[in-house]
């Protein structure tokens, strides 16, 4: 069975938050990947793994901690979630893609092993998307005989299939509100989800962060056992300018944090990252050097994360903020990126069960101009809500009918007459940007040809 196939049955399956009906799906479980991964030959026992949770910033700390993996020599598997533009994007062995010939061949057996159980009564139903996903992810690294395995937890912890694993090092990054339909009200409700990564007399690897998640970490990692590791000697020195490479001591030398990935709260991920290397160095024998750790650091890759693209005499700036912190994380990025003071333009979409009128106070008025999109996702915000959200904060706005047409009229805005070459923000949803990015590094923004209509509630382009 080809690659498109694959992709196209996988498109079919149960999502991760909600059924094609827009209902919430079943209840969350570890049961049904155990089953399956049972049925597999238990491929998650096969290698090591370090799991890191966390509402944002998971994904930053693990594709930094296996490229340090990688640069150390060892091979590396890394598990991500969501994808940019190609599934593929989220197993990868050595920075490399899962190829598509392979990624196919794993789907199927999978794929086959779970309609068995299902026709057996083992398995109530087929796996999620998700589910699928993340053993094809672990049979892929056991059958590669990976030295390490890096797993970013998809939402929770707790029951997140990635948990099947029993990770040498757990690591919680920074914890705030979001999916509250799963996960609880509270940052102390979802702290509590996220520490589900943990297990008795373990090793976790955090920062200091809101109080009430620092109180239900401590006592989670209290009753386990586990020994705390606190990242904050891997932090830059307070005098450290926003942006730039800085040094700090790890393994007994300096090392310079020379990452491709910008903004002051990314600091924290690579403390992280770095915190975690050195553990596995110290504790597990994995032959990681300073000068590895900043190689690695130097050479991480991990898109749509405060990326800079360069087209057509505009500065695009993409990145996948999709909550407010994520959205507060970006506004001071922008005021700290020694951006020049120009006319900013933000294209924005995000998803129905985020908050949506939050994310656009905190992003809105900081821009000249914003362009809403619409999504083709099942959970997309609709036009009238994303119009609603900027019409309370004052903005002036417009609505482009596709992706494409947003960029267009971005890239051909006028400003008191004159086109001018200013910065293009996207951010909102993970799916906007990675359809934009496509997009601009494919061909580039192209001439706004049809009209965008102004929606009835939006206020006049000055």
């Amino acid at each position: 069975m080809s690659y498109a196939e694959a992709i196209t049955q996988l498109n079919r399956m149960v999502p991760e938050l909600y059924t094609g009906t827009g209902q919430p799906r079943r209840k969350f479980s570890l049961e049904e990947i155990r089953v399956l991964l049972a049925e597999l030959g238990d491929p998650h026992r096969r290698f090591p793994a370090v799991l890191i949770a966390g509402t944002n910033g998971k994904g930053s700390t693990a594709s930094s901690l296996a490229s340090i993996l990688t640069s150390s020599g060892l091979l590396a598997g890394l598990y991500t979630s969501p994808h940019l533009a190609r599934v593929n994007e989220r197993i990868r062995l050595n920075r490399v893609e899962i190829p598509d010939e392979r990624f196919a061949a794993l789907y199927f057996r999978v794929h086959d092993a779970a309609q068995q159980l299902v026709l057996t009564d083992r398995l109530a139903q087929l796996p999620s998307f998700f589910e699928m996903l993340t053993a094809q992810a672990l049979l892929y690294f056991a059958e590669e005989h990976v030295d390490l395995a890096v797993l970013e937890v998809g939402m929770g912890g707790r029951l997140d299939a990635t948990n099947i694993v029993d990770p040498l090092i757990s690591v919680i990054t920074d914890i705030s509100l979001d999916h509250t339909e799963w996960l609880g009200s509270t940052i102390a409700a979802i702290a509590r989800e996220k520490a589900g990564i943990l297990r008795p007399q373990g090793t976790l690897i955090t920062l200091p962060q809101h109080p009430e998640a620092n109180q239900v970490i401590g006592e989670v990692a209290m009753e386990l056992g586990v020994r705390g590791i606190s990242a904050t000697h891997y932090m830059p020195p307070m005098a450290t300018p926003t942006s730039g490479p800085y040094s700090v001591e790890a393994l007994g030398a300096p090392i310079l944090v020379d990452s491709p990935l910008s903004g002051a709260h990314q600091h924290r991920n690579l403390a992280l990252a770095i915190a975690a290397a050195v553990e596995l160095a110290n504790t597990h024998q994995f032959p990681i050097t300073p000068a590895a750790i900043a190689e690695g650091l130097r050479l991480t890759r991990w898109p749509g994360r405060m990326e800079r693209i360069s087209r057509n005499g505009f500065d695009w700036i993409l990145d996948v903020a999709h909550n407010p912190a994520g959205a507060w994380a970006l506004r001071a990025g922008l005021s700290n990126a020694g951006i020049p003071d120009r006319p900013r333009t933000l294209i924005f979409s995000c998803l129905r069960d985020k908050p949506i009128a939050e994310m656009a106070q905190i992003l809105f008025p900081i821009f000249d101009r914003v362009i809403l999109v619409p999504l083709h996702a099942a959970r997309a915000a609709t036009m009238d809500e994303l119009a609603a959200a900027a019409t309370a904060t004052g903005s002036s706005f417009v609505v482009a009918e596709t992706v494409s047409q947003a960029l267009a009229l971005a890239s051909t805005q006028q400003h008191s007459g004159q086109l001018h070459s200013g910065l293009i923000v996207i951010s909102g949803s993970v799916y906007l940007v990675g359809e934009a990015r496509t997009l601009l590094l494919e061909n580039g923004p192209t001439s706004a040809k049809t009209q965008t209509a102004e929606h009835p509630s939006g206020r006049p382009q000055p």
